[in-house]
């Protein structure tokens, strides 16, 4: 059951406090072109993690590290390497986070609104519970085609990782719906991985909040290597964003 139908209404909620119950962190990067001779590009990518903290343990800090910092102290890794705005929300609670999640598609916090929307791409990182018989690590889900779905399974099959996309009725876990934050891009769409929690917890020394950022180990920093190399991927196929089209006057007669 969701709370909250949205981070509004999380934020208004006069019985949580900002940085004791949760917290918002981001980063968008300078852009600039002050030269005659150079045509400056737009954000391409932004990483995000709706629900970091302790909502879902662990995508705080697979989302910095994909958007190009290591998790603890936030340096750059690789020096000179690329990187990428981010946002994630988490929950600071000792216990009981899990009253602290919004859906990805009630999601409507400005500055997630505004990196997605700004962008061409976005990549969000989730957790989700397996059920009974179930056995794989990753559902590849959001509204990017089939094709580039296909293309990020495989990418996490073949480093070791079981990775499935979601079934058509497996609803906020398909990631496809148009107001999810992931595809509140400029193409309309992103991807949305989830992570099972046995995944999660082999990728860190010791699983505690305090802790993960500083126990990253070879599992995580593979992960985080295939996102971004999808990402240098999806960059360099030079999508555009559809044109806008105006709507034609209505031609009368007299």
């Amino acid at each position: 059951m969701t709370t909250y139908a949205s981070n509004t209404a999380l934020y208004a909620d006069p019985h949580l406090t900002e940085g004791v119950d949760w917290a918002r962190r981001f980063r968008r990067h300078e852009l600039f072109d002050d030269s005659l001779a150079f045509t400056g590009e737009v954000t391409r990518t932004t990483i995000i993690a709706p629900h970091g903290g302790g909502i879902e343990p662990g995508t705080s800090e697979l989302c910095l590290a994909v958007a190009g910092y290591h998790p603890a102290m936030l340096p750059e890794t690789p020096p000179a390497g690329v990187i990428y705005d981010y946002w994630l929300f988490e929950g600071l609670r000792s216990d009981d986070n899990d009253v602290l999640h919004v859906t990805s598609t009630g999601c409507d916090d400005e500055i997630a609104l505004s990196l997605c929307g700004g962008a061409l791409h976005a990549l969000s990182l989730h957790g989700f519970k397996l059920g009974p018989g179930e056995d794989h690590d990753v559902l590849v889900g959001g509204a990017a085609n089939e094709t580039l779905r296909l293309d990020v399974r495989d990418a996490l099959d073949g480093a070791g990782f079981k990775a499935i996309l979601p079934g058509a009725g497996d609803g906020e876990l398909d990631g496809n719906k148009h107001c999810n934050i992931v595809n509140r891009t400029r193409l309309g769409t992103g991807i949305q991985l989830e992570l099972s929690r046995p995944l999660r917890e082999a990728m860190f020394g010791e699983f505690t909040r305090s802790r993960r950022k500083h126990t990253t180990n070879q599992v995580f920093w593979a992960f985080v290597a295939v996102c971004r190399d999808v990402i240098e991927r999806l960059e360099a196929d030079r999508v555009a964003p559809p044109p806008c089209k105006e709507p034609q006057p209505t031609l009368t007669t007299s």
